[in-house]
């Protein structure tokens, strides 16, 4: 059984710990490093998991390190973790947005094998979408048992290039507050047609959940699920050609490519 260490306790440590317990990991098998006690701590509370303010310990425990700290802090934990121990057989696996294979291979001082991973916040919930990406050093071994990680916490797919990894993060990874942004919108907007803050927060939630449910379940693409619904001269008829004149689709295409510039300026170091 492999063992994993998490550098950092960040919500998406936490997210992939929770899933891999409930998918039959034993706790002993994890162990989670952090500077400070607080969020550390409380996952070994909660989920017996090994914990450690020592990065080299933990990288020493595990055969699987992920690196959850924050992207301007990765290099210097990889500086530090290649310059205190042998790290050639170890498989790591990055959840950081705009640092490079390249950039991480070179601060670990190694062709080391690397797993990138753009996962989104419902992997908070088990209902993740994580594109991923492997480096040429990593086997068929290793691929499997990062597959099985991040599919604790919700769909995988796996990416060609790398360059596909900004894709992803305009298409899953940013996508979660796209719709928290529309639905906040239509929160707003019914509180103004005179229902309560907790009725509007139910009648919008509801049925963003149950939209999502039905495309999940149904085979039929999503615009005929559109459709479906859409009587011609209706009153969703009308509202969604309000939605075409003020120019939803060039809006949404604007706000992905904005998120995959970003990404690439990012990895830029910019």
């Amino acid at each position: 059984m492999n063992k994993i260490a998490f550098i950092g306790a960040g919500n998406m440590a936490r997210a992939i710990i929770v899933g891999l317990i409930s998918s039959g990991v034993a706790a002993k098998n994890i162990m989670v490093a952090n500077p400070s006690p607080e969020k550390r701590v409380q996952l070994a509370n909660e989920f017996g998991v090994q914990h450690t303010s020592d990065n080299i310990e933990a990288a020493t425990f595990a055969d699987i390190i992920v690196l959850s700290v924050k992207p301007h802090f990765i290099c210097d934990v990889c500086e530090q973790l290649s310059s205190a121990l042998d790290i050639s057989n170890k498989l790591f696996i990055s959840v950081a947005a705009g640092t490079t294979v390249t950039q991480i291979q070179q601060a670990l001082h190694c062709n080391a094998a690397l797993v990138r991973v753009m996962p989104n916040t419902p992997s908070q919930l088990g209902l993740g979408m994580s594109g991923m990406f492997a480096s040429q050093e990593v086997n068929a071994e290793q691929k499997a048992a990062s597959d099985k990680l991040m599919s604790a916490v919700g769909k995988v797919i796996w990416l060609p290039t790398e360059d596909k990894i900004n894709d992803v993060i305009a298409v899953a990874g940013s996508a979660p507050a796209y719709f928290f942004l529309f639905m906040e919108a239509m929160e707003k907007h019914a509180q103004t047609l005179g229902f309560s803050a907790e009725e509007s927060r139910m009648l919008v939630q509801q049925t963003a959940l149950g939209a999502a449910q039905m495309v999940e379940h149904s085979t039929a693409e999503i615009s005929t699920l559109r459709e479906n619904v859409t009587s011609k001269g209706g009153t969703t008829f009308a509202a969604l050609e309000q939605f075409r004149k003020d120019g939803i689709e060039e809006m949404v295409t604007n706000a992905m490519n904005a998120a995959i510039a970003r990404a690439e300026e990012m990895a830029k170091g910019n």
